[in-house]
């Protein structure tokens, strides 16, 4: 039986530092190095703090499994190879997409403080969690950025109805001064297919809007939507903006493309995913003071527009995740009991320390 929603009475909340300490012990128990693990334990539980429940630490039993069939290798560094002054190539090696990416975007923001911009395409990667992160690495730096990935096919082409293309998201974002910085971090369907996993997870239904079952009908139920196809937003411009996550991450990179990306949740072969990265220098026509002057200046324009009825108030691309981050560093990220099970599975498999510092 499907439930319209969780309700407050099903959640546990736990520190981020207990959900890190928790993710961080479960990866090196699955035979990750101490440095990498904590990477791609932050990156996750970054995720959670956001919001962004769907590619937080409740990834950790798929990766493990993919881990145990041993298609994503947990001692795999990724390689760098420089083509240009301005371009790099990163080989994920077939490790954990967070830290080709890491080295992807650590490089592009490198180039850029040297010769304003820098472009970074990774290959044989793997999924990387949200991409918002990313986009938060380039705002530490002072940077601008476009975070670009594929994935495995869930999506038809408009006019299609087979899955081929993924919900492969588009992120971009920018520092700004005293207000909130520009990050955008969508999914070119109506609904992220993480969205669709963790409803089926918590025996949730989903807007009847989101997807198709296995015969083309629209459904509320997620377990028939992950049997059919995600939706995409905008009809022939969703549909568009997944080809071109497809050209820039897939194509372009030599990594798997055209519906031959594997779903993370499928530990059957590795998924040879692929990203674009690119660090702009924003203090490029102006000073940066100047720059986050008029990022805030276009901030303050976009929330103290006129609001349409029933609107309360109106937020920056970002400033929800920004909002909940820091509420949820106060009062804990929220787990309903069967999550927090599961993940408790996991940690039994390695022998380490369940999560279990619930925040009353």
């Amino acid at each position: 039986m499907l439930a319209m929603e969780t309700t407050e009475a099903q959640l546990r909340y736990f520190k981020a530092s207990d959900v890190h300490k928790y993710t961080l012990n479960v990866l090196i128990g699955n035979g990750v190095p101490e440095p990498e693990a904590d990477i791609v334990a932050k990156c996750l539980v970054a995720a959670d703090l956001r919001g962004i429940d769907t590619h937080g630490v409740n990834r950790i039993p798929s990766y493990m499994e993919r881990i145990r069939q041993e298609v994503l290798d947990p001692k795999a560094k990724p390689s760098l190879n420089q083509i240009t002054p301005v371009v790099a190539q990163v080989d994920g090696q077939n490790g954990f997409g967070f830290l080709a990416a890491t080295l992807g975007m650590d490089r592009a923001i490198e180039m850029a403080k040297t010769y304003a911009v820098g472009m970074v395409s990774v290959k044989h990667s793997n999924h990387f969690g949200m991409s918002a992160w990313l986009v938060q690495k380039a705002i530490d730096a002072d940077m601008m950025s476009l975070v670009f990935t594929n994935s495995s096919p869930a999506l038809p082409v408009w006019g299609g109805r087979s899955k081929l293309i993924g919900v492969s998201p588009l992120a971009c974002g920018a520092p700004a001064g005293k207000t909130k910085p520009f990050i955008l971090d969508m999914a070119p369907s109506i609904a992220a297919r993480g969205k669709i996993y963790k409803a089926k997870r918590r025996g949730e239904k989903i807007p009847i809007d989101w997807a198709l079952d296995g015969e083309g009908r629209p459904t509320d139920d997620p377990a028939k939507a992950l049997e059919g196809v995600m939706l995409p937003m905008g009809g022939p411009k969703g549909s568009a903006l997944a080809i071109m996550m497809d050209v820039f991450s897939g194509v372009l990179s030599g990594s798997a493309f055209a519906g031959h990306v594997t779903n993370p949740y499928d530990s059957s072969k590795s998924a040879d995913v692929g990203h674009f990265l690119v660090a702009i220098k924003p203090d490029l026509f102006m000073s940066l003071d100047d720059f986050k002057e008029r990022m805030d200046y276009l901030y303050r324009r976009v929330v103290e527009s006129d609001k349409m009825a029933g609107v309360d108030r109106i937020y920056f691309p970002g400033e929800i995740e920004q909002i909940t981050q820091e509420k949820r560093e106060m009062e804990g990220i929220p787990y309903t009991l069967a999550e927090v099970e599961n993940l408790n599975r996991e940690a039994e498999l390695v022998g380490a320390e369940h999560l279990a510092s619930s925040i009353s």
